[in-house]
């Protein structure tokens, strides 16, 4: 059997779409489909059912990924140890947002480095990150939002708390049993940074804490939670931010708490990989390694 074929086969598996499979594997989609019904005539089964939206494998399908998916796997082991620069080094490529991945997950990856592991990141939004991990331009991805789909595999990694925060000023002008009675009303006046103009982290903050939208719009708009805490530091207003973002500013008095709900907003990562790819020791060895790290990052 045409182990092209089979490629095509289990990668159209994971995809769940004869289209999502052309575009991984850099073929056009009428190529795919003649892949896939060359291997269901030579064995005289159909492997897919064809539906408006996708691919559904048949019990036949499901059978065959589950028995040629692990011997694939390994052929590509086996083809990217090639790619190694000197004996035993394997490089992991890995891709998540700027501040979790900057902070967080490398310093705990460089552990690995003793041990043959290079590390190449790249960062981005969760929708980017999980696109380039199922194309194949990652080996991990850490997002804040669950793939969907058989073509990549999630862990819940940790779950991040959110604090509303503000410069020392502008806290010194809140009473915070004003902000407890009224809500958000009390912060109109204080500019707001964020990372975007949509205000996502004050949107989430303000629909859990307060059960309402926001009014206002960004004062200043940066792209890293980081250059935000920086602004809130220099009093340019409020913000929310991560709490391990922003603790140490906390403990030393450059930025203010100005509320402490009880049950405070969270946000979960989820750490990716293309199923089956755990077959790879490197990859194996990385998420093994960042979820026993996750485990205090409390």
């Amino acid at each position: 059997m045409d182990l092209a074929l089979l490629r095509t086969f289990v990668t159209v598996h994971r995809a769940g779409s004869f289209t999502r499979a052309a575009s991984l594997l850099g073929l056009s989609q009428p190529a795919v489909t003649s892949q896939i019904r060359t291997l269901e005539r030579q064995l005289g089964r159909p492997l897919f059912l064809r539906q408006a939206r996708g691919v559904t494998p048949t019990t036949v399908g499901d059978e065959l990924a589950q028995r040629a998916a692990p011997h694939l796997d390994a052929l590509v082991e086996i083809t990217e140890s090639g790619l190694a620069g000197e004996a035993g080094l394997r490089t992991l490529h890995l891709a998540g947002p700027p501040e979790f991945t900057s902070l967080r997950a490398l310093p705990a990856l460089t552990r690995l480095i003793p041990q043959g592991l290079a590390l190449r990141a790249s960062f981005g939004s969760a929708e980017d990150t999980l696109e380039g991990l199922a194309a194949g331009h990652h080996d991990l991805a850490i997002a804040t939002a669950r793939p969907r789909g058989r073509l990549l595999t999630a862990t819940p990694l940790c779950d991040e708390e959110h604090v509303l925060v503000a410069g020392v000023r502008w806290a010194a002008r809140l009473s915070p049993a004003a902000l407890r009675r009224d809500g958000p009303r009390v912060l109109e006046p204080i500019p707001v940074v964020e990372v975007h103009e949509s205000l996502p982290l004050v949107t989430r903050y303000w629909a859990s804490v307060f059960d309402t939208k926001p009014t206002a719009v960004g004062t200043i708009v940066a792209p890293d939670l980081r250059a935000v805490l920086a602004a809130v530091t220099a009093g340019a207003g409020l913000a929310v931010l991560p709490r391990y973002l922003c603790e140490t500013a906390l403990e030393q008095g450059e930025v203010v708490a100005l509320l402490d709900p009880p049950v405070p907003p969270l946000r979960t990562y989820f750490l990716a990989v293309r199923t089956g790819t755990l077959g790879l020791p490197h990859i194996a060895r990385a998420q093994e390694w960042l979820l026993r790290a996750a485990a205090d990052w409390g």
